[in-house]
């Protein structure tokens, strides 16, 4: 149990003039927890701090004083080391422990007890934020309250600052990777733009020698789409690249990169894909290509359904005549114009 004084032993009077009633201070809005189990005591503190407009909650023991916590988070705590159960300072070590942003937060605590300084140093190191030895002067504790009610401002408005910061950074780290996104996309299709394949090829194919792993290239080109926009328009032959650029994209994996090349060139790599895979790909992509029907809507009103094909040209390696990134491009390019040599609406394949 903790001491319980008379009124003259627990707390020193104030002078005649430190009684008069004071002009609420900047910290009157502040919530102070007092925790003792000497009711006598708890009234003396109270009406000590009184005039500086402090809001008050009271626990008489530790488990009192934890419930407190969670549910007012008071901006400091006036606690008595010795009280039945859960002492202050088991409470104390319970608060620092969970001073994190997921806890508490940082609450200070100033330790009272009757015991003289050796017990001081035992309490800071405990992590009690300050500690006053009973009797002790009013005019003491309320310097000190003071004191730590601006520390624990300064840690709130800390807290706040780095938590305004993490949020810009977030922000910040958002708009970069908008902007990285754009920097590398096509503005009509959605598909990766030519800049971004040129870094990507460089890269897949340095991991496909690394590993002996196959890799697969496809060039693909719309047939007749200079007959398109001359007949439709332009804006009628972006709608034609956007659906060849999403069925494309729907009859490829998740990992293979599809990007516009230029005009009605689309360009993509299939990692991992084998010369046998990457034509049976190849084919899918044709066939719902071939498959497409849109409808092109004419000044006057009316509905006209069109057609469209593509050719397409393929080049994998492992391949002894294919050594660089340039090379692999060259050797689907050369397969493009063959398949458009051959008739269009076909895939032609590199060989050896």
């Amino acid at each position: 149990m903790g001491e319980t004084m008379p009124e003259s032993s627990a707390i020193k009077k104030a002078p005649e003039g430190s009684r008069r009633a004071a002009a609420p201070g900047e910290y009157s809005d502040r919530t102070v927890l007092i925790v003792d189990d000497d009711p006598a005591h708890v009234q003396h503190v109270r009406q000590g701090l009184a005039p500086h407009g402090y809001r008050f909650r009271e626990a008489r023991d530790g488990a009192q004083a934890l419930s407190a916590i969670r549910e007012h988070r008071p901006d400091l705590i006036l606690m008595d080391v010795e009280m039945p159960g859960l002492g202050g300072v088991e409470v104390c070590r319970i608060i620092k422990a969970n001073s994190g942003d997921g806890g508490f937060g940082f609450i200070p605590v100033i330790l009272m007890t009757a015991r003289q300084a050796a017990g001081k140093v035992e309490g800071l190191e405990l992590g009690a934020d300050d500690y006053l030895v009973k009797p002790f002067d009013m005019l003491e504790l309320g310097a000190r309250v003071k004191s730590m009610l601006r520390l624990k401002a300064l840690q709130d408005t800390l807290v706040e600052k780095n938590r305004e910061l993490d949020r810009a950074n977030k922000e910040l780290a958002r708009k970069r990777e908008e902007l990285l996104a754009l920097s590398r996309t096509d503005a009509l299709t959605g598909l990766s733009n030519r800049r971004y394949f040129e870094e990507r090829i460089q890269e897949e194919f340095a991991r496909a020698r690394r590993y002996r792993a196959p890799l697969s290239l496809v060039m693909l080109d719309i047939d007749y789409f200079k007959r398109v926009n001359d007949t439709y328009g332009h804006p009628f032959g972006d709608e034609v690249l956007r659906a060849v650029a999403q069925v494309t994209r729907a009859r490829l994996r998740e990992v293979d990169m599809l990007a516009r090349y230029g005009g009605e060139e689309l360009i993509a790599l299939l990692p991992e894909t084998s010369p046998a895979d990457a034509l049976r790909a190849c084919e899918r992509v044709r066939e719902a290509i071939e498959g497409l029907q849109l409808e092109y809507q004419a000044p006057d009103g009316t509905k006209k359904e069109v057609r469209c094909t593509a050719s397409l040209g393929l080049a994998s390696i492992p391949s002894p005549s294919i050594q660089t990134p340039e090379e692999l491009m060259r050797s689907a390019d050369e397969c493009l114009y063959a398949a458009k040599g051959a008739g269009r609406n076909r895939v032609r394949q590199h060989e050896e």
